[in-house]
């Protein structure tokens, strides 16, 4: 181990790795509290919701009765790893594994950057975003998930059927990851990873319902969910409440949201436009006819930014999402998605004032609380229209124009033919 952490610094890794070890330093004072972000106390979550589903978990049972837990069955396992550290008590046991899957992905990521065809950009995304985001990336189990898609998607190239059982794996874990099956190649690729996504899916539900009673309770849970205040349709509300909207933003559901006349028809468009946007996708794949190496890669990312933005729920961890699959994009050479990554990497930051540090303005609705949130969200949608215009353009429209410009030898004018004879 020793000789390999040698070799790294003796091959211009000095700099991406001290500049990770230094940001990630800063990360674990924040959750410790050493160093005090303003605004609401980002380890609640921790150490009250999670530390109390672990103690219920404990006892051999979902948490049958608290419609905050809306996890796939898969989550448990999450919530009852910092058991693994019992000599530390659970909140940092959970900073210290958020932290070894933070540096798990930065190793993936600096790794496949030395290959050919491949590139560090990769890796420096995640030095970046992570900390961009701040202290919420090292405070929910979204680290441990994002660690599991990337390994996917790194190993998509080589095996198929590991991109399928880490994504079925992770669909379990926190549903989204199946999302990294949308840009498989057709044909065999296609054919190998998606069975394997359902059969590892199928053998980790099929483990939890037996496990333990309750594994399925997270489906009733979201009913009578509302629109969070964070969200692309929450924007409707926080204008209308200076035109006289007589709603409110509440807890609910685990989180704050808004509540009142017309929520349901924004949270039934919300639900509405995601669906037009994985038509888009469905048509996107039939359409496709190139697929480069960063394809799956591509297409995960565009197809996550396109569930994150148009759902009603869009809670600040869900950006790691987005700069873990970004940095697997511009961890290919052949990726043309500079700039929707870059719009997200701004985007993660703006997020960091959103929430924690103005999320007060936020619910609120003051000027400074829409400022930042319409700013967010904006780079958000910005990211996820260039983000699918690139796609369809490297995959579609071009292999398109390209076979329109090859002229088939039967297709030469029969005049044209002729004097080529004669010249000869």
């Amino acid at each position: 181990m020793t000789g390999a952490v040698g070799k790294w610094f003796r091959t211009g890794q000095r700099l991406p790795v001290a500049l990770w070890a230094l940001t990630r330093i800063i990360l674990l004072l924040c959750v410790f509290k050493v160093v005090v972000i303003p605004g609401p106390d980002i380890t609640f979550d921790i150490e009250d919701i999670y530390q109390g589903w672990y103690e219920v978990l404990r006892t051999g049972t979902y948490p049958l009765d608290d419609v905050t837990w809306q996890y796939p069955p898969a989550a448990a396992f999450a919530i009852l790893a910092p058991g693994l550290l019992p000599f530390l008590g659970y909140s940092a046991a959970f900073f210290v594994l958020a932290f070894l899957c933070d540096a798990l992905v930065f190793g993936l990521l600096l790794h496949t950057g030395r290959r050919a065809g491949r590139s560090p950009r990769g890796a420096w995304i995640w030095i970046a975003g992570v900390p961009l985001l701040g202290p919420t990336a090292y405070a929910r189990y979204d680290v441990m998930v994002t660690a599991v898609a990337v390994a996917a998607l790194l190993a998509a190239g080589r095996s198929p059927r590991v991109l399928g059982a880490l994504a079925g794996f992770g669909a379990v874990l926190k549903v989204w990851p199946v999302l990294l099956l949308a840009g498989t190649p057709k044909g065999r690729a296609t054919f190998r990873s998606w069975p394997a996504a359902v059969g590892a899916a199928a053998a980790v539900l099929l483990f939890c319902v037996l496990w333990m009673p309750g594994a399925l309770a997270f489906l009733s849970f979201q009913r009578d969910r509302g629109t969070e205040v964070e969200s692309l349709g929450s924007m409707v509300f926080h204008v209308a409440r200076h035109l006289g909207w007589s709603g409110e933003a509440r807890m609910n559901y685990g989180s704050i949201e808004f509540l009142g006349p017309y929520v349901s028809t924004v949270s039934t468009a919300a639900m509405a436009l995601t669906f037009a946007a994985f038509g888009w996708l469905l048509l996107w794949r039939f359409k496709a006819r190139r697929f480069t190496s960063s394809t799956v890669a591509d297409a995960a990312f565009v197809a996550v930014l396109l569930f994150t933005t148009t759902s009603r729920v869009l809670s600040p961890q869900y950006m790691l999402w987005l700069v873990g699959l970004a940095a697997v994009c511009l961890a290919y050479r052949s990726s043309r998605m500079e700039r929707p990554v870059h719009l997200v990497v701004w985007a993660t930051a703006v997020t960091q004032f959103e929430f924690p540090v103005w999320f007060s303005h936020v619910t609120r609705s003051d000027p400074l609380g829409i400022a930042v949130l319409f700013t967010r969200n904006g780079l958000l949608i910005a990211a996820t229209l260039i983000a699918c215009r690139v796609l369809w353009r490297q995959t579609v429209t071009e292999p398109r124009l390209a076979e329109k410009a090859v002229v088939p030898a039967q297709a030469v004018h029969p005049e044209r033919e002729k004097a080529l004879s004669a010249s000869r």
